[in-house]
């Protein structure tokens, strides 16, 4: 497979984009009918953003027991039809980043667009100020799409990518994002953080980090939906050494009409929905380190929180991510408030299971 996904990124021009969105397309309703692991994993993740206990505030332990709804019920129903969506979406994003070479630059750029009440404030910072902002991003739309609006209208972009165990797909696309003005520093590539971090104090530039999900023992545990989350620091981090605003992207699809879709070259494109700045103030710069990570991670959860819940069909979260799902065992670093709130979750669902058989049993005795 990374084979074929290579040889299209390499001969992208020659590779028409819409029979290659139309393959991708074929395969994420085939992989959602068959409905594997990854595809029950992201419907437990969409569970959690649609499910009442999401709109409250707070943690209890009984707030993330049954948060699947149950199979034939019109809840379950429509629990699937997101899932569809959202595996076609992210089956868009492959077919979008193996043809992008192969796009013009202007076709690129009227595929994208910033929305948000935070939009007009960060295009001043980057084009008034001539500062830097990092960014908090998740798992949403497409990244080289979000890369090259925001070098083209605010600052250039650099940002961090994963290794691959196969260096020929990592060298193809991260030369391919570098021909988009995308500078990709490579994770565990050695201080990375201090590069950053010297990288936006030195001249103006965006950073954008994809951290709504990071089990490391250096992730930070956080409130998102009525349960918990272990994102990356990264993002609070950069803001409170620097002192700079950190600004929160969600980044959803859009049908694309009339002259814009013909530029474009296809249907759909993407709204970059931009919100903040969470500011580092003097609480926030004069209190105790770790516990200002805390602070500004979970706000900037919050302000991300909102996009999930208004465009959750775009989120591409397939992996264990609420605390309920977590293997505890395998996580480090966990502090000892969060083992707890995990045991009083499965306590409640123990006691919850234990009444729903109970009453059955109640049921079949009267029948």
């Amino acid at each position: 497979m990374d084979e074929i996904m290579v040889w299209i990124a390499r001969h992208a021009k020659y590779v028409p984009e819409g029979l290659v969105r139309a393959v991708f397309d074929a395969a994420a309703q085939v992989t959602w009918l068959c409905h594997p692991a990854s595809v029950r994993q992201l419907e437990r993740n969409l569970a959690h953003v649609t499910s009442d206990s999401a709109q409250g505030d707070g943690i209890t332990g009984q707030s993330a027991c049954h948060v699947m709804p149950p199979k034939g019920t019109a809840a379950y129903r429509r629990l699937r039809t997101l899932s569809r969506q959202a595996m076609r979406s992210y089956f868009a994003y492959f077919a979008e980043a193996m043809t992008v070479a192969g796009r013009s630059r202007q076709q690129l750029l009227t595929r994208t667009r910033g929305a948000g009440y935070g939009l007009k404030p960060l295009m001043a910072w980057c084009r008034e100020h001539h500062s830097s902002a990092p960014l908090a991003m998740g798992h949403q739309g497409n990244w080289d799409y979000a890369g090259l609006w925001g070098g083209e209208h605010g600052a250039p972009v650099v940002t961090v990518a994963e290794q691959l165990t196969n260096a020929q797909l990592l060298d193809t696309f991260m030369q391919i994002r570098e021909e988009l003005g995308i500078h990709i520093m490579l994770a565990g590539s050695g201080h990375v953080t201090q590069r950053l971090e010297r990288r936006l104090v030195q001249s103006p530039c965006l950073v954008p980090l994809l951290a709504d999900r990071d089990l490391g023992s250096h992730g930070e545990f956080v409130q998102a939906f009525g349960s918990m989350i272990r994102v990356a620091r990264g993002p609070a981090v950069l803001a409170l050494q620097t002192g700079l605003p950190l600004y929160v992207v969600n980044m959803y699809r859009e049908r694309l009409h009339g002259a814009r879709r013909k530029t474009a070259g296809c249907g759909y494109g993407y709204v970059l929905q931009v919100r903040g700045p969470v500011l580092v103030d003097h609480d926030l710069a004069t209190m105790d380190h770790d516990q200002a990570i805390h602070e500004l991670t979970q706000a900037w959860v919050d302000m991300w929180s909102e996009g999930i819940r208004e465009h959750p069909q775009d989120w591409h979260m397939m992996q264990p991510i609420f605390l309920e799902d977590l293997d505890m065992n395998r996580l480090k670093g966990v502090p000892d408030a969060v083992r707890d709130l995990r045991h009083a979750m499965d306590d409640a669902s123990r006691n919850s299971d234990d009444a729903d058989s109970s009453s059955q049993d109640e049921v079949n005795r009267t029948q």
